[in-house]
This record gives C-alpha cells, sequence and structure tokens, in this order.
C-alpha cells in the first residue's frame, strides 16, 4: 500500500479530528431530539422537525453564512455579544461546530426510526413495574434501540467527513489547520493537480464504502436477530 503524502495524511487526520468531535457534540442532541419526536407529541412538534432537517434542504454554504453571521464577533453569540472569545472562526473548532450541524438531521432522522422501531409496550410494562422513566429509557429503551442509534452516529460521522460547504465558510481552508479531505480535493483541483485530488477522491470513496457497509451489515444483522414480527 503506498504512503501517503504528508498533506493527504494532514487532510485526513483533520477530517478524523473534526467528524469526531462533531459527533460528540450530535450525540446528546441528536439522540434526545429523536427520541421526543419519536415518542411525543407537542404544540410546535412540526416546526421542531422542520428546523432539525432545515439544513439537509438549505445550501451548505447558506448554512456557513448563517453560522458566521451568528457567532462571528459582531454576530449575536459572538465574541462582543457574550464578552468571550469562542475562537471558532477560521480555526478547527468552527469546522467541528459546522460539520456538526450539518449531519445533525441525518442523525436525528436515523435515531428516530431506530427508537420507533421499540415496541412501545416494553416501555409501559417497564413503568408498570414500578420502573422510572429514566431507569425505561436507560435499560429498555436504549439497549433495543442500539444498533439503530449506533447507525445513526456513523452516518452523521460520514457526514461530517464530507462536509464541505459551511466548513469552507466559517472555518476556511488552512492546510493543517481546517483544511478536511473534501477542501484538499477542491484545492487540488483548483490549483490543476487532478492526479492528487484524484487520489484524495479515491481515498473519500473507500471510507464512504466502509463506513456504509459497516452500517448495512449492522442494521442487518439486527434484523436476523429479532427475526420476522
Amino acid at each position: 500500500m503506498p504512503s501517503l503524502e504528508p498533506e493527504t495524511l494532514d487532510a485526513l487526520l483533520v477530517s478524523l479530528e473534526v467528524a469526531s468531535f462533531a459527533m460528540l457534540l450530535d450525540v446528546v442532541p441528536g439522540l434526545g431530539l429523536a427520541y421526543l419526536l419519536a415518542r411525543k407529541e407537542w404544540r410546535g412538534k412540526s416546526l421542531v422537525e422542520t428546523l432539525v432537517t432545515l439544513p439537509l434542504v438549505l445550501p451548505p454554504v447558506a448554512v456557513g453564512f448563517l453560522l458566521l453571521f451568528t457567532f462571528g464577533r459582531e454576530g449575536p453569540l459572538g465574541s462582543r455579544a457574550l464578552g468571550i472569545d469562542l475562537d471558532l472562526i477560521l480555526t478547527w473548532k468552527g469546522a467541528v461546530l459546522a460539520s456538526a450541524v450539518m449531519s445533525l438531521p441525518l442523525v436525528v432522522r436515523t435515531a428516530r426510526v431506530a427508537f420507533e422501531g421499540v415496541n412501545p409496550r416494553l416501555e409501559s410494562m417497564g413503568r408498570s413495574l414500578g420502573l422510572a422513566r429514566t431507569r425505561v429509557f436507560l435499560t429498555i429503551t436504549l439497549p433495543l434501540a442500539r444498533r439503530g442509534l449506533f447507525a445513526a452516529l456513523v452516518l452523521g460521522f460520514g457526514r461530517a467527513l464530507g462536509e464541505f460547504g459551511a466548513t469552507v465558510i466559517i472555518a476556511g481552508n488552512i492546510p493543517g489547520k481546517t483544511q478536511t479531505l473534501a477542501l484538499a480535493i477542491f484545492d487540488n483541483y483548483q490549483l490543476g493537480h487532478e492526479r492528487e485530488a484524484l487520489r484524495l477522491v479515491g481515498l473519500t470513496a473507500v471510507i464512504a464504502f466502509l463506513l456504509i457497509w459497516f452500517v448495512e451489515r449492522l442494521l442487518a444483522s439486527g434484523a436476523e436477530r429479532e427475526g420476522p414480527r
């Protein structure tokens, strides 16, 4: 196997770091929203569903601009308004935020399906035995939905790994700092380095294939264990 060029290795490591931290940001709000959407009914639920899904429909550069406007120095959540420097603009932290926002809808939608696949009667039985709602969630709901939830996080990780539009707006394209694989492909194409761009595309395709294959095997093994309903 040929060794990776230093620039390619840097882009790969930045991509993995950004995607990993993006998933850490998405775990609690993503799974929490997915559970609420799957199990609860409340006024304004459709509005929340729409807002959560919005990054899937909006152009990524538009999401990036909104993040830049919101967290920029003069923005409503910027350093001047909050009195603290969040250090998001043109940093890897900004890339993490952009990737987390863009991957959150995929995490929520996939995790919601996993929660909806858990029979509510099992949760009701747990509560009838005196278990608190938190205990029911931790000991019944999460174990039964774990494969789908893990698949949601893996798919979200893959989405974060390939994020481009929002990232380049808020974090820039700084080699070794904020340049991910997607940004490196664009950079090499712009410079006319087509062979290097193709190598990066091939590397990205291999990673994407492995992630999707893993998710499909995970879900298939879960279906085999459950058997026909």
